[in-house]
């Protein structure tokens, strides 16, 4: 089996990385609460901050979804370079990150 396929199984549309257990979804991570401590420290203004590791629990790959005025009037990539910078030390330690910004309704 080459290298990559064996780092990874392909599980229908997701892909579960091997070493990772897999968990049940009633409670959050570790890694999910640091990843949302730390996004409420830098967006204390934020409605609505979700964090989900996506990898099966061992904290490679996180989903963001952050609501905040903060993000008022900025193109969504500057909000997600926010949120990049935020997170800049966390992110060396993962592979990969989804981020979903939007700002509340008025």
């Amino acid at each position: 089996m080459a290298m990559a396929a064996a780092a990874r199984l392909l599980c229908g549309s997701r892909v579960l990385l091997l070493g990772c257990p897999r968990r049940t979804f009633a409670a959050q991570t570790q890694g999910e609460l640091r990843v949302a401590r730390l996004l409420r420290e830098k967006f204390p203004r934020a409605a609505a901050i979700r964090v989900v590791d996506i990898s099966g629990g061992c904290g490679a790959m996180y989903e963001i979804h952050i609501e905040s005025e903060e993000f008022k009037e900025k193109r969504t990539v500057q909000q997600h370079q926010m949120v990049n910078q935020a997170l800049k030390e966390e992110i060396k330690e993962m592979h990969g990150l989804r981020i979903f910004t939007s700002v509340p309704r008025s």
